[in-house]
């Protein structure tokens, strides 16, 4: 029994021993949206970017993905609009000070430097499913993680009914992460 035990260890330990643990650095990062209201396309963007990512190009069934951005942080460019964002019917700050995204599941996607990602996205407390490609590429001593997935802002209650604002949104994620 000892010595399956010791070589369930070892196998674990091998599997993510080569996996590297990082954390979300905020330069050469950047988590934005874009959307349309009233036919014009608004473009914003969320600071505060924080959490871990492991992660091995040569083994992603390993990779795990935790990270937040802080909800406060939307800038869109207008101070107005940004502070109405951040009230009850939109984002709901105060009471929902962060929107996050955790991998259930990531593969490869066939070309190399290409994974998918499956997780969760959860926004004013309201979790849904995502999956969507990026692409990951060694920058110094972490990795650059590029992609965008489209979600409607009606599952996640921001916006409330409104007919002037499109129901989905792009967001694109340029996360840049180094050693802990």
């Amino acid at each position: 029994m000892k010595k399956i035990f010791m070589l369930s260890l070892v196998v674990l330990m091998t599997a993510f021993g080569f996996a590297q643990r990082t954390v979300p650095y905020a330069e050469g990062s950047s988590v934005t949206f874009a959307i349309k209201n009233f036919g014009l396309n608004v473009n914003g963007s969320f600071t505060g970017l924080q959490g871990s990512v492991v992660f091995n190009p040569a083994n992603p069934g390993t990779a795990y993905f935790n990270v937040t951005v802080d909800v406060g942080s939307v800038n869109t460019g207008n101070n107005s609009r940004d502070g109405h964002l951040k009230k009850e019917d939109y984002f709901n700050s105060p009471a929902f000070p962060k929107i996050s995204i955790v991998s259930t599941k990531i593969t490869n996607a066939g070309k190399a430097g290409s994974y998918l990602f499956d997780g969760i996205v959860t926004i004013k407390g309201k979790a849904k499913n995502i999956s969507f490609p990026f692409t990951a590429a060694a920058a110094g001593d972490g990795y650059l993680f590029d992609g965008s997935f489209k979600i409607n802002r009606r599952d996640f209650k921001v916006g409330g009914n409104s007919l002037v604002l499109s129901d989905v949104l792009t967001v694109n994620l340029k996360i840049k992460t180094t050693k802990e």
